[in-house]
């Protein structure tokens, strides 16, 4: 007689109340906060999901573009996220949240060396001024698929944009 295997459990995940996990929020109280993602189904979707504080509703912007490699979507969401982050909320010090490290990595690069290092970045995104975006927001790397409800909406409406 075949055992059948069980069904593995599936995992709930509780997310946070706000728009970070709580020993998240208490760093980055202060100002705005974009989170940012990419998906890519029948071609790519970029979301950016913005707070003005911890407590306030999310504004959410999305775009679709051509499917292209995961990394590079990854980037291209991110820096749509510093363009609506400066956007809604220009001058104001923000904070950009992305799972992707290296999309991290690249604009942590770019805004410690300038931007010029990377004539890749500079030519993906012409007529962009990235150092300028870059000046005023600090970007942090966040685990996906975990407690954060703001890369939870980031993920959700990455992949309705890219349907």
């Amino acid at each position: 007689m075949v055992k059948r295997r069980k069904k593995k459990p599936e995992r709930v995940i509780h997310l946070s109340a706000g728009p970070l996990p709580p020993k998240l929020a208490e760093r980055h109280a202060n100002g705005p906060l974009v989170f940012s993602d990419a998906s890519q189904l029948r071609h790519g979707g970029l979301a950016a999901v913005l707070f003005a504080d911890a407590d306030s509703a999310a504004l959410v912007a999305t775009r679709s573009v051509p499917a292209i490699g995961s990394n590079e979507l990854e980037l291209q969401a991110a820096v749509f996220g510093l363009e609506q982050a400066s956007r809604h909320f220009p001058g104001q010090p923000a904070t950009l949240f992305s799972d992707n490290l290296d999309a991290v990595t690249r604009l942590g690069r770019a805004k410690a060396q300038g931007s010029a290092q990377d004539c890749v970045l500079v030519e993906r995104f012409p007529g962009l001024d990235i150092d300028a975006l870059l000046l005023t927001v600090e970007i942090y790397w966040i685990p996906g698929h975990g407690r954060c409800r703001g890369n939870a909406l980031a993920d959700l409406h990455a992949r309705s944009a890219a349907e």
